[in-house]
């Protein structure tokens, strides 16, 4: 490592040595060719430039703060490949580490690799969500139910199942959240803005007395039963068509919708996760580190439709 490289580096000199002792010595063992030595050295010193502007190194390095430099790099638009490289650099570093005696817990252990090859999900623009949920007529009964599931849908994040098996007592409104049981039995309590509130108060409402039981489907079909998936794609489709949305949708635009627009508005990516119930790795840590009522204030503060 020349000088004027450390000189001109943000990364503290024993840093930067610390990762030139590691690449010493992926070299002598493993005989690794230029290109991944320099790959790896390109990774390792923008974790330890990020870890220098929170006050920190590489030695402190721990797993909060790597779930939050990951995402920080997801948010950045880095590819997933990108990222698996990334995670074996760090792997094969933090072992390092550990066999030199250096550190004491492995911060990238169980640290999943992200997928390859998924491609991105369609996902509605601001205005076109609002041509969307204005397009039902709510003098109709049938209008009115689906302006408050689309309300609902889009102000959550909900999967399509989860929003049609949603039963009266799984919604609390004086709270201004709902409880969901979601993939893997995993359940989570999710804030609900004051707009979709209000469009929920206004078709229970219209509702009768006998269908608000606690274990009653909130959105029925005409036979009383919960509406099925299907039936209510339909709608949105019919819904989409009538308003001029012309590109291809699927029942879960609006579920992408609300993640992308939150994170456009500057929401954490990992609170985003837990919102959604995605059953990455790092939603354990999510739950440990992100307060429900911060998780609430974030919601409101961040989300387009309060």
């Amino acid at each position: 490592m020349n000088s004027t490289a450390a000189a001109d580096s943000p990364v503290s000199t024993a840093d930067l040595a610390l990762i030139e002792r590691f690449l010493d010595a992926l070299w002598l063992e493993r005989g690794s060719a230029e290109p991944t030595l320099a790959a790896y050295r390109s990774d390792l010193t923008a974790l330890a430039t990020w870890l220098t502007q929170q006050q920190g190194r590489l030695l402190d390095l721990d797993r909060a703060q790597l779930l939050d430099y990951l995402g920080e790099r997801l948010a950045q638009g880095y590819s997933s490949r990108s990222t698996q490289r990334f995670l074996a650099a760090l792997r094969n570093f933090t072992r390092y580490l550990l066999r030199e005696g250096l550190i004491s817990t492995d911060p990238a252990l169980d640290i999943a690799n992200p997928r390859l090859g998924r491609p991105l999900p369609v996902s509605l623009t601001e205005a076109e969500v609002e041509q969307l949920l204005a397009a039902p007529d709510v003098e109709q009964p049938l209008g009115l139910r689906d302006r408050t599931m689309l309300e609902l849908l889009y102000a959550t994040g909900l999967r399509v199942s989860e929003l049609v098996g949603l039963r009266h007592d799984q919604l609390d409104c004086q709270r201004g959240c709902v409880r969901i049981t979601g993939k893997g039995g995993k359940e989570r309590l999710i804030p609900v803005g004051e707009e979709a509130l209000a469009w929920i108060e206004r078709y229970r409402a219209t509702t009768a007395p006998s269908r608000q039981d606690g274990r009653a489907p909130l959105f029925p079909g005409r036979d009383g039963e919960a509406l099925t998936r299907q039936a209510f794609w339909y709608r949105i489709k019919q819904h989409a068509r009538q308003c001029g949305i012309d590109r291809p949708l699927s029942p879960h635009s609006l579920r992408h919708a609300f993640a992308t627009h939150l994170l456009n508005h500057g929401a954490d990516l990992r609170v985003v996760q837990m919102l959604l119930g995605h059953s990455d790795l790092s939603t354990t840590q999510i739950y440990t580190h992100v307060a429900r009522q911060r998780l609430r204030e974030l919601h409101q503060k961040h989300h387009p439709r309060g």
